[in-house]
């Protein structure tokens, strides 16, 4: 049984924002607004606050520590961390010893998520073969799940050289808060689990509750492995208003623009209104609407996978900066509140084997 109160947290990739007159901001603007919403999240009582990380125009942060750190100097409670650390392209010492750092100046609030990302634009910019795609990902998820112990690693591989009793510092106090971000590959559960580490659905398209039969596989690995009960979250886009056609409204331009674009690379038909009404309604993977629609919505995940976790990504294309505090204190004052609400009324029950 996992007991565990639902958290309510925020992710955002850092895209691009627009300022009063619709025009992009810089991205050193885009930055500074990050470091303000992640402010803004913890005055309003959220669990956690994600920053991706990504190297390409769409997106400012490429450095999410960076911006994190700046937030641990601003904030006090709220726990700080990636959506996602591209770990196949980076290098597992540096990324554990960067976020033992952040855990320092956070006082013990740090958290990393690792995945391969959706992007592939940092492997040639750092120099890694994509036909290397999985291995890389395997093997520095195993060196960094040997970091994590913080006693000296002795490990060896391909695509890195190996480590002779090698120690890193800083240390941690009480050890670094680590999950795996999964797309829906059920490979890549079972590796969470193998691991011991917490779990992160990548909910952006149809509806949450297709992906019961991968938090079911999640919680029955942890059991036959002989790991002890591990959270799950569930990362999928939203934006609040006041009404559900202000949101909708608010939220369209933005979308539509990223996901045309990310569709032209990818061979994806350009994205429409009729699409964005699907994606918006109760089957879809967009929880933008008014408070009281997305804290249905939101409750109704919860029921489906038992996460207790939820983490909105808050900006999806351009919007503008005051909207996005608007959707940040609507989601932290209207809809946590409604949220636990609604759980406490139908409560779901979950133990190892999945929900009760």
């Amino acid at each position: 049984m996992d007991d565990r109160p639902l958290e309510l947290g925020l992710d955002t990739f850092g895209d691009i924002s627009r300022g009063p007159d619709g025009s992009p901001q810089s991205d050193a603007q885009t930055i500074r607004n990050v470091v303000d919403q992640a402010v803004l999240a913890d005055q309003v009582g959220l669990s956690f606050f994600g920053v991706g990380e990504h190297h390409r125009k769409d997106f400012a942060v490429t450095s999410p520590e960076i911006v994190l750190a700046a937030a641990a100097a601003r904030t006090s409670n709220i726990h700080l961390g990636t959506a996602v650390t591209v770990l196949s392209s980076d290098d597992p010492v540096r990324v554990y010893e960067r976020f033992a750092t952040l855990d320092a100046v956070s006082n013990g609030r740090a958290e990393v998520i690792l995945g391969r990302g959706s992007f592939i634009e940092s492997f040639p910019l750092f120099g890694y073969d994509l036909a290397d795609y999985e291995q890389l990902f395997e093997e520095k998820l195993e060196l960094f799940s040997l970091l994590r112990e913080e006693k000296p690693v002795t490990w060896t591989g391909r695509t890195r050289a190996g480590l002779q009793g090698a120690d890193v510092y800083p240390k941690t106090e009480k050890g670094l808060t680590a999950w795996v971000g999964v797309g829906g590959s059920p490979e890549s559960v079972v590796r969470a689990a193998r691991y011991g580490y917490g779990l992160v659905l990548a909910i952006i398209g149809g509806s949450s509750a297709r992906f019961r039969p991968y938090a079911d596989l999640y919680r029955r690995s942890l059991q036959e492995l002989g790991k002890p009960t591990m959270p799950i979250s569930v990362h999928s886009p939203g934006h609040i208003a006041e009404s559900d056609q202000q949101a909708w409204d608010e939220a369209y331009e933005g979308v539509a623009e990223l996901n045309t674009t990310i569709g032209r690379e990818r061979g994806w038909p350009a994205y429409n209104r009729l699409r964005f009404q699907q994606d918006v309604g109760p089957d879809g993977a967009m929880y933008i609407g008014s408070p009281e629609t997305v804290a249905r919505k939101i409750a109704a995940t919860v029921r489906a996978l038992g996460n207790t976790r939820f983490q909105l990504k808050f900006a999806s294309g351009s919007i503008s900066h005051d909207r996005l505090m608007s959707s940040i204190e609507l989601y932290g004052t209207r809809v946590l509140p409604l949220v636990h609400d609604m759980l406490a009324d139908t409560p779901a029950r979950v133990d190892s084997t999945g929900i009760r």
